[in-house]
C-alpha cells in the first residue's frame, strides 16, 4: 500500500464502514421508534403493496361490520316486539275461548270484548313502533327485503325479510267477541300460527346475520395479524441489533481516528 499525504485509503475505507454502520443504526432506530420494519414502499415495495391491499380489505370489512351491526339492531328490535305480539295473541286466544262459552252472559262477553279490543290496539301499536334507524319490518312499510353488506367487495349481502305483524297482516282487524266469538277464536288461532311462522323466519335470519358478523370480526382479526407479521418489527431482535451496531459505531469511529493519524508516520521517516 502506498504511503501518501494526499490520499489516505485507510481513512476512506474506515469512513465507508462507519457510514454503513450509521445507516444500519438509523434504520434500526427507526424500526424501534415506529414498531415497523416496513414503513413505506422504499423499505420493501412488494411487502408494502401487499400490506396496503390487506389494509384496504380491513377498512372495507369495517364497513361490512357496521352494516351487520345495524342489521342485528333492527332484528333485535323486531324480535323483541314480535315476542310481545305473540304473547298478546296468546291472551287474545284465551279471551276468545272464554267468550265462546255458551253459558257466558252478554255482560260477560262485553267485558271480554273490551279487554280483547284493548289487546288488539296494543298489538298493532307494538308492530308499528318496532322501528330502528327509520326501518320497521313489522308494519308493512317495507315492501322488499332489507339487504346488508356481507363481503368486502360489496358483492354479497344478507337480508331481513319484512314480516307483517299488524292487525291487517294477521287478519285480526274487525273482530268482535260480542258479535261472533267463534269466528274471532278461529281468526286468533290462525294469527297465532302465522305470527309464529313469521317470527321463526325472522329469528333464523337474525341468527344468520349474527354468525356472519362473528365471522367478519374473526376475519378482520386474522387480516390484522397477517399484516402485522409482514410489517411489524421484532423489537427483541431490533434491541439486540441496536446494541451491536452501537458497538460497531464506536469501533468504526476509533478505526477512522487511527486511520487519520497514519499520515503523521511520514514525518518520522524524515527525522
Amino acid at each position: 500500500m502506498t504511503t501518501s499525504v494526499h490520499t489516505n485509503s485507510s481513512a476512506l475505507i474506515a469512513l465507508q464502514n462507519l457510514n454503513k454502520t450509521n445507516s444500519k443504526l438509523a434504520t434500526t432506530q427507526s424500526r424501534i421508534n415506529t414498531g415497523l420494519k416496513v414503513q413505506g414502499a422504499k423499505d420493501n415495495a412488494a411487502t408494502w403493496a401487499i400490506a396496503q391491499n390487506q389494509r384496504a380489505d380491513m377498512s372495507s370489512l369495517d364497513s361490512v361490520k357496521s352494516s351487520l351491526n345495524r342489521a342485528t339492531s333492527i332484528a333485535d328490535v323486531s324480535l323483541a316486539a314480535g315476542a310481545e305480539i305473540s304473547d298478546i295473541i296468546v291472551e287474545l286466544r284465551q279471551k276468545a275461548t272464554s267468550a265462546a262459552d255458551p253459558s257466558a252472559s252478554a255482560a260477560t262477553k262485553k267485558a271480554y270484548n273490551d279487554e280483547f279490543q284493548a289487546l288488539l290496539l296494543s298489538l298493532d301499536s307494538f308492530a308499528k313502533n318496532a322501528t330502528f334507524d327509520g326501518k320497521n319490518i313489522l308494519d308493512a312499510s317495507e315492501a322488499n327485503p332489507l339487504d346488508f353488506l356481507a363481503s368486502a367487495d360489496g358483492q354479497e349481502t344478507v337480508a331481513l325479510n319484512p314480516q307483517d305483524l299488524t292487525l291487517t297482516g294477521l287478519t285480526l282487524d274487525g273482530l268482535d267477541l260480542e258479535a261472533d266469538p267463534a269466528a274471532a277464536l278461529t281468526a286468533v288461532e290462525a294469527a297465532l300460527a302465522t305470527s309464529n311462522e313469521r317470527l321463526a323466519e325472522l329469528g333464523a335470519q337474525a341468527k344468520q346475520i349474527e354468525k356472519h358478523n362473528v365471522f367478519v370480526g374473526k376475519l378482520m382479526d386474522s387480516l390484522e395479524v397477517g399484516v402485522g407479521n409482514m410489517v411489524d418489527a421484532d423489537l427483541a431482535k431490533e434491541s439486540a441489533r441496536l446494541q451491536a451496531l452501537q458497538v460497531q459505531q464506536q469501533l468504526g469511529a476509533q478505526a477512522l481516528s487511527i486511520a487519520n493519524q497514519s499520515p503523521q508516520i511520514i514525518l518520522s521517516l524524515f527525522q
